[in-house]
């Protein structure tokens, strides 16, 4: 598909007011997505388990104006008026415009809020984009009944790219591959898919516990560190190895073989933080008590021989990987090794979820 595919039709009616509300939850990268081209094109592709209760619910009013003199729009989160995000939304607003020339028709109240802490590594821009763009479409498909439900998802993925690119994979669930691949077919750079290859049980139950390391603002933030890519001394040889890491993934996750999930997932994360450390200007997201649970992580594997793993994003939190069948036993050991690394000791228990869902009433 191309962007001319999300060019709207005539719409056959403009209702005088209405609302709607979605629930998308946030995403965890597996191979990691560092680096884009205009507008919000990833400079290598990507893959992540769809989270379930990591989420953001966003409501959408919408009541119909005089004038379509610009766009016009409140913003609450949390049921307090957020002025500071109004500028990311402006700018959102200005690049789908076009594949949705409804919004200067409407004033828009949106209110949104988070099931775990906003700007703390845990992809908030994902869930929150992906969540204002299905009551967008949700409001589309209104104006236009005929849409059907496969370009609904996918012009979805698209907007919710536009916003904040990883948020194009937290419209679906439980494994979203993003960016173009030649071995993953309907891969795009557009959009995320639901990945088209087998599936062991055992990743589609998978558990993610998120150890809240720090829960203040990032220091960098990813939008910063996606542009320091460019330039960047090691940049093409990181990009190489995504689309590699891609290919060795497919009989990985066909096969469920842990063992090599665990070095590949392991990899991808401390490459991340190795981009972020030699870039220039460089920083550093992990705190100490970051390298404490991975070493921590390394040990515990080590003696039980149970199949945990980490991961992180562009902060100091760490995802905890591991089988729902090791859940237990997992979770005993992050109650009484890790949690005392974690900010105030807290810690979300999380699996991998299906995607954004729509809330009636």
């Amino acid at each position: 598909m191309t962007e001319n595919d999300f060019l709207p039709g005539d719409y056959q009616n403009l209702p005088e007011q209405g609302k709607v509300t979605w629930k998308a939850p946030s995403n965890i990268a597996l191979v990691k997505y560092w680096g884009k081209r205009p507008v919000q094109m990833p400079a290598n592709p990507s893959i992540s388990f769809t989270l379930d209760a990591c989420a953001t619910t966003t409501s959408v009013s919408f009541e119909k104006k005089n004038t379509k003199d610009g766009f016009s729009f409140d913003l609450f989160f949390e049921g307090k008026p957020k002025d500071d995000f109004k500028p990311k939304i402006q700018t959102f607003l200005e690049r789908i415009e076009m594949y949705l020339p409804f919004l200067k028709e409407y004033h828009f109240t949106i209110g949104t809020s988070n099931s775990f802490p906003h700007s703390s590594g845990i992809a908030s821009s994902a869930s929150g984009m992906a969540a204002l763009s299905m009551c967008l479409m949700d409001i589309e498909k209104q104006l236009n009944p005929k849409l059907d439900d496969s370009l609904f998802f996918v012009k979805a993925s698209y907007l919710a790219r536009l916003g904040s690119g990883s948020a194009c994979r937290s419209t679906k669930g439980n494994l979203v591959q993003w960016g173009a691949h030649q071995n993953i077919p309907n891969s795009s750079d557009l959009y995320g898919i639901e990945y088209p290859f087998e599936i062991n049980p055992v990743f589609k139950s998978y558990c993610d516990t998120i150890l809240l390391v720090h829960k203040g603002q990032k220091q960098v933030s990813s939008t910063v560190g996606h542009q320091l890519m460019h330039g960047h001394p090691y940049a093409e040889n990181r990009f190489e190895q995504a689309f590699s890491n891609l290919d060795r993934l497919k009989p990985i996750l066909a096969d469920g073989n842990l063992e090599e999930f665990i070095e590949l997932v392991e990899s991808e994360a401390l490459t991340l933080h190795a981009m972020m450390m030699t870039s220039m200007p460089y920083f550093m997201l992990m705190k100490p008590d970051t390298l404490e649970i991975i070493n921590k992580i390394w040990e515990y594997r080590e003696a039980t021989k149970t199949p945990v793993c980490f991961t992180l994003d562009a902060g100091a939190n760490v995802h905890l990987l591991y089988p729902e069948a090791d859940k237990e036993k997992v979770q005993d050991f992050i109650k009484n090794e890790l949690a005392e690394h974690c900010q105030n000791g807290q810690y979300i228990h999380d699996q991998v979820g299906l995607g954004a869902i729509k809330i009636n009433g």
